[in-house]
């Protein structure tokens, strides 16, 4: 293989040797990292100059923008069936099962390209994060409030408002995750040296005082 070379922009140029499959693949690559630098802002060309390719072959790849980002996206933000078949299986303690779900969850999150881009993209492109979040709400949040309410003897919740303030408690276990990854890839803040063990006491909070806050709630 031959090495890249630079372009007028100082970039490395996309090698122009490389089969088409392996060259899509570094123009994904490249465009993943341009937008978790620079955002979704501006146009193809200024896209192209950035990540060390001509506009016309941008285009050969990916016939607008927003297919670009389609498979930005897709690549990025991928999806672990296995987290679903973990939660179900009640063969295993919930808080063993949480813990791995979450050391794993936390591991895909907690990465520069994950967690700018989803800033990037929830900021300036509305509604591409929904595919994301609504499997994340159905398949996530939805099962492990139910393990949760099982395993403490809560009854199911049977109004609107006992619902959503189930998710609003679920919700704050994925925030402190994600605000790891926010300190350090947006705000340039240290984390924590040991990640997995800070998320194992993040989730044994969140099974501590979950069910404190549904004994209150029901009362």
């Amino acid at each position: 293989m031959v090495a890249d070379v630079e372009d007028e922009t100082g970039s490395p140029a996309i090698n122009r040797r490389l089969a088409p499959a392996a060259r899509e693949q570094q123009i994904v690559e490249r465009a993943i990292d341009h937008f978790a630098t620079y955002g979704f802002a501006g146009s193809t060309r200024e896209l192209a100059k950035q990540i060390g390719v001509t506009q016309p072959l941008l285009y050969r790849y990916f016939p607008s923008k927003e297919a670009l980002v389609d498979r930005v996206y897709s690549e990025i933000y991928q999806w672990n069936p296995e987290w679903e078949r973990l939660i179900a299986d009640r063969s295993i303690p919930l808080r063993e099962r949480l813990h791995s779900l979450y050391h794993d969850y936390a591991q895909v999150i907690l990465r520069r390209e994950w967690i700018r881009t989803f800033i990037f993209a929830g900021l300036t492109r509305e509604g591409i994060n929904t595919r994301y979040l609504d499997r994340l709400r159905e398949r996530v949040f939805r099962p492990v409030m139910a393990e949760l309410r099982l395993s403490n003897g809560f009854a199911e919740p049977a109004t609107p408002e006992e619902r959503e303030s189930d998710m609003e408690l679920i919700w704050s276990l994925h925030a402190g995750i994600f605000y790891i990854g926010m300190r350090q890839w947006v705000y340039g803040l240290p984390v924590p040296d040991d990640i997995d063990a800070h998320v194992g006491r993040l989730v044994d909070m969140f099974i501590a005082g979950a069910p404190t806050v549904l004994l209150r709630s029901s009362d």
